[in-house]
């Protein structure tokens, strides 16, 4: 294939399919290979048009004894584009197995990418990765909508502009550019799965049934893909269900999943799950159906800290967290500081005529507040109440799933209780109208 085709055929499919929908900055993640190599050459010339500014990141996994010589000329590399350039050394081991590797790189490449507060994070996955990725998932047993393959485009502003293109054209594209690249000797250890595939299995599949039964994977992945799209289409015409999604977790109606028939609810829920980045196999998914059978309160791992619970009428799906701190107390008259799923920020402002007795704002008199979690015993009396109320009735009575009530903010001084955010204000030291106080804010789940 000549030289000039390819990056003007790229060109075309981004244009096409619109994979960089906006300018901004975005990492490249090259390893050396000759995949990534001309990914970033490919990107560097088309990357004025796009408006894209790249920033070049390798990961050096210390598994290789020569890993350090690759890192190298990966830095050579990005200056002879004129480039930034992010070298992570991971200091794996020989030992190291692929997951880990993998798990290891891409929250070292998350982090780079935070760090220049990039748009994207661009990888060299091609075609003939694509099909290796099908027949694996195939061969595990996955569901239709792993056998969809790899998006285009993927959570954490994650794109793969060359699933198109053959891993032998951009090699061909590299040779006829003069590239300096590094084969890892790894991608053909028939030790690995993927390497067995690539190396063993696909071959003797191709040599039987031909070498259109690779486009024959692709289009299986394509009709899944189409499938996985509908379904997720599906969730929009199923008013009953009450789908509520948030940043990290979603909840659906309970009623609604025991009147659906158990396939539509599992499509429903694995579907949901896609939503929020969690792969839920129609197994889990089963059980999880189950669960929104079983008592208010009940809960179930789902792997990789995420965790369903019967809440009251909904089913909850959340990954879990603890608390950021085990109490966040202010060192300055403006600040902000996490807790739990939750951000606290204050400032100086004068007091309101009026305070809310729910919300998600409020004032405080002075210095010598603090947010901490709830405590055995803790009680308040609301504003606008009479005695002095439990606050583990108060966080029920507010259908606070019980798996987040043991991490919910409470902002109180000494042992009284001053706020309990979006649910109840103390009616314990207000500040008078228009005197000096100290206004909190807090944000659950990245909304208001």
């Amino acid at each position: 294939m000549a030289y000039a085709a390819l990056p003007d055929r790229l060109r075309a499919h981004l244009r096409r399919t619109r994979v960089f929908p906006e300018p901004g900055t975005a990492v490249v993640a090259v390893s050396g290979g000759p995949d990534s190599v001309a990914l970033l050459d490919l990107l560097s010339g088309l990357a004025p048009e796009l408006g894209l500014h790249l920033v070049v990141a390798h990961v050096d996994h210390g598994i290789r004894a020569d890993s350090r010589t690759v890192g190298q000329a990966v830095r050579e590399l990005a200056e002879q584009y004129g480039l930034p350039f992010e070298l992570g050394e991971l200091r794996l081991g020989p030992a190291a197995t692929e997951t880990e590797a993998r798990r290891a790189r891409y929250a070292w490449l998350t982090e780079v990418r935070r760090r220049h507060s990039a748009r994207y994070l661009v990888t060299a996955h091609h075609r003939d990765d694509q099909v290796e990725t099908v027949l694996m998932r195939f061969l595990r047993g996955s569901a239709p909508a792993g056998l969809a393959g790899m998006p285009a485009r993927g959570r954490g502003g994650l794109v793969r502009p060359l699933l198109p293109f053959a891993r032998a054209e951009l090699a061909a594209h590299v040779a006829a550019r003069g590239l300096t690249m590094h084969e890892d000797p790894a991608n053909r250890d028939p030790r690995h799965l993927r390497s067995w595939v690539r190396t063993v299995l696909l071959p003797l599949v191709v040599e039987r049934l031909g070498p259109g039964v690779e486009d024959d994977l692709l289009r299986a992945s394509g009709f899944a893909a189409a499938e996985r799209c509908a379904w997720d289409g599906v969730l929009e015409l199923l008013p009953r269900s009450e789908l509520h999604v948030a940043a990290e977790s979603f909840d659906v109606a309970r009623d609604a999943l025991a009147r659906y028939d158990n396939a539509l609810s599992v499509a429903l829920l694995r579907a949901a799950a896609r939503r929020v980045g969690l792969v839920l196999g129609p197994g889990r998914a089963l059980r999880l159906l189950r669960l929104a059978t079983r008592s208010s309160g009940r809960q179930m791992p789902l792997g990789a800290g995420w965790v369903a619970e019967a809440a009251f009428d909904r089913v909850r799906v959340s990954r879990s967290v603890g608390c950021a701190a085990e109490r966040v107390v202010a060192t300055a008259e403006r600040g902000s500081a996490p807790f739990g799923g939750f951000r606290i920020s204050w400032e100086l402002a004068s007091a309101p005529e009026r305070l809310e007795r729910g919300g998600w704002s409020t004032w405080v008199v002075g210095p010598g507040w603090e947010v901490r979690a709830p405590r055995a015993g803790d009680r308040l009396v609301p504003l606008g109440g009479v005695g002095r109320r439990p606050l583990r009735r108060l966080l029920m009575e507010a259908r606070v799933p019980r798996g987040r009530r043991a991490t919910y903010p409470v902002v109180a001084r000494g042992k009284t209780i001053l706020w309990v955010p979006g649910i109840c204000r103390s009616a314990d030291e207000l500040p008078q109208p228009g005197t000096p106080a100290v206004r909190l804010n807090v944000v659950r789940d990245g909304e208001p």
